[in-house]
């Protein structure tokens, strides 16, 4: 497996958000992990590169055991894994290049030229050719979401987060970064880890979708299956049917399917 996340339980203050969480993305694939808003997705994302650690389970990337790193061990996983914000965070005052360019710097063996080549080559990855001396205010909302794809696989990155990269935008520009997500698995070879509220977009993107409730992953499984599920409460969620929602939670089917377990490949 490429990204393990077993038995996470994570609480701020009284507050528990994940409970026994478990995941596994595996290696080339695109999974993405669906919910209601507050459940957890974004801290569960946050785990996976060392930016919180998780009260008890295990964390494992590359077969890495993430809150064990020590400082310098953490931030050579980091340059593996590309982290698409959900606002693109943007420095406001620094050129498109700029941006792109920082963290370059900081690589060895990485000369200005190279950094000029690969800060090109990434915004004609996203489709934003001849965007390098335009200030992040020039762009529209899905040009800033693209640029920070283009900032996160500028340095060549095994994975991808992707924290929301739809939010907010109108459904051509979301079948846009849909697009771009199917891209950088063909052509860069990433494995992907997608957290979204827009159901058309995951079953667009995904080779597995997985669903986050009360702390757990509530059931997992391809985009084929997860429509067919028989489970009210993933139904409700999926279909935005709000009385399934309740009527599973009545009958108690907020049960764990698989927690997270990859499924056995079907053969073709």
């Amino acid at each position: 497996m490429s990204i393990e996340l077993i038995d996470i339980h994570k609480a701020f203050g009284s507050k528990q958000i994940l409970r026994g969480f478990t995941l596994n993305v595996e290696d080339g694939e695109t999974l993405s992990l669906v919910g209601f808003s507050g459940a957890g997705k974004s801290v569960m994302l946050k785990h996976i590169v060392g930016l919180i650690q998780p009260d008890s389970g295990r964390v494992r990337v590359d077969d890495q055991e993430v809150p064990k790193l020590s400082r310098t061990e953490l931030y050579a996983l980091r340059l593996q894994v590309g982290y698409v914000f959900q606002f693109a965070a943007l420095f406001d005052s620094m050129t498109i290049a700029e941006n792109l360019a920082m963290g370059l710097q900081k690589l060895e063996g990485m000369t200005e030229a190279k950094i000029r080549d690969r800060v090109a080559e990434s915004l004609s990855l996203v489709e934003l050719e001849g965007f390098e001396q335009r200030l992040p205010a020039d762009l529209s909302g899905g040009q800033k979401k693209r640029a920070g794809l283009a900032r996160a696989i500028a340095f060549r990155p095994k994975y991808l987060l992707y924290d929301e990269p739809t939010s907010g935008l109108d459904p051509v520009t979301t079948t846009v970064i849909d697009t771009l997500i199917l891209k950088m698995k063909q052509e860069l070879g990433v494995t992907s880890l997608v957290i979204t509220h827009d159901m058309a977009s995951a079953y667009r993107v995904s080779d597995r979708v997985a669903m986050l409730y009360e702390g757990r992953v509530l059931e997992v499984g391809t985009p084929d299956e997860i429509r067919a599920t028989e489970n009210p409460i993933v139904r409700g969620f999926v279909e935005g049917k709000p009385e399934l929602v309740e009527q599973g939670k009545s009958n108690g089917n907020g049960v764990v399917a698989n927690n997270g377990a990859v499924p056995q490949r079907r053969n073709e």
